[in-house]
């Protein structure tokens, strides 16, 4: 027995509605962005206010951080930390992370 064009137009309907992506913003990826964006803030506080070196391996935490939510978080979850790629995503993250942490540790102290 065929099956009728209202029952085939609504399943097309809901699988076309389970693909298409979320329209409003997650809340675990939107926590997680400010959650990103408050210990970077923090971290360039510390910078400027007293030891930059400390401050610099504050921010490169929370870059590492952002990085490891990308990679674990869904994408329809990831929220602002989704900008590009997944992966080139973390990749820009952790490589920012690591630089900065580089540098606080090398650049010698001016006496």
């Amino acid at each position: 027995m065929p099956e009728s064009t209202e029952s085939t137009e609504s399943r097309d309907a809901a699988e076309a509605a389970d693909q298409e992506p979320r329209r409003y913003p997650s809340t675990i990826g939107g926590a997680c962005y400010i959650a990103v964006l408050l210990v970077v803030g923090a971290g360039l506080v510390v910078a400027a206010a007293s030891d930059w070196r400390v401050g610099l391996r504050i921010v490169s935490g929370g870059l590492a951080v952002a990085g490891v939510l990308r990679l674990v978080l869904p994408e329809r979850d990831a929220g602002m930390l989704a900008v590009r790629h997944r992966l080139l995503d973390v990749a820009i993250l952790v490589a920012v992370a690591a630089v900065l942490v580089l540098l606080a540790g090398t650049i010698p102290e001016q006496s």
